[in-house]
């Protein structure tokens, strides 16, 4: 990142990402995203996305100083040398997932997801789902309390905690998991190349509802949900040295 003269710094409500805010705009400057070099992110995780899905249309990077609790998107926060730490930042690409999700009333919801598309119950039954990829049917029913499509940004985030594989940022994979399945009740998910076309129908939806979210853009009563890679949407992420999602991805893993 060699020129980051103008730099645009955006937080979270928190407090502590506020009181940030103050202090690095009066030491930096502050500057419209429109204008700026690069866009600093003062949150968590939530606020990173939050940021990269509100600034996509910009071409300035955005570089994350953790404010929040995990901070798996962000760098650790730190006033002093913050242009030093800009120039020497490395970049990383990410693609995100396009959802098109249709409503029992026929209503389309369309949004994009840098973390996963996921399909939640969103009644006491739970939900029963038709999985098909690239128009070929590949799983009759599956009984679960949802499913997810995960991109490797985003595997460690819900996908993990549903028991999904943690995936190298530069696989080319997205990684298709059940949370909670009941039937088939061995089921562990499956891999899927990144130019896979995912389609979910929800069997039985006005008896067991079943609600779509894209990074907490959510749309109830669904019936059936498109799954692909928005490859010509590219984030760019900044990271310090060493610190990079490939380099989080791999220790996640031996923690």
């Amino acid at each position: 990142m060699p020129n980051a003269q103008k730099i645009a710094f955006l937080a979270s409500e928190t407090d502590v990402a506020r009181d940030a805010l103050r202090a690095l705009s009066t030491e930096y400057g502050n500057v419209d995203p429109i204008e700026a070099d690069v866009i600093v992110a003062l949150g968590g995780d939530g606020f990173m996305l939050q940021t990269l899905h509100g600034t996509q249309e910009l071409p300035a990077p955005v570089y994350g100083m953790n404010c929040g609790t995990v901070g798996f998107l962000m760098n650790e926060y730190q006033e002093p040398g913050l242009r030093t730490r800009l120039a020497a930042a490395q970049e990383e690409i990410i693609n995100p997932l396009h959802m098109k999700a249709i409503k029992e009333n026929g209503e389309v919801h369309e949004a994009l997801a840098i973390n996963e598309v996921s399909l939640l119950r969103a009644g006491p039954q739970a939900a029963r789902l038709k999985i098909t990829v690239d128009g070929r049917e590949r799983m009759e029913e599956l009984v679960c309390d949802g499913a997810l499509v995960s991109t490797p940004a985003g595997s460690t985030a819900y996908n993990y905690s549903a028991h999904g594989p943690i995936l190298p940022i530069g696989s080319d994979v997205l990684a298709l998991t059940a949370m909670s399945a009941f039937r088939p009740r061995r089921w562990r998910g499956a891999l899927l190349p990144k130019s896979a076309h995912v389609r979910i129908d929800v069997l039985q939806s006005q008896k067991r509802p079943v609600m779509a979210d894209a990074d907490s853009r959510s749309a109830g009563s669904v019936v059936s949900v498109e799954i692909t890679s928005a490859t010509h949407v590219s984030h760019r992420i900044l990271f310090d040295p060493g610190h990079g999602l490939e380099e989080r991805l791999i220790r996640e893993q031996f923690a």
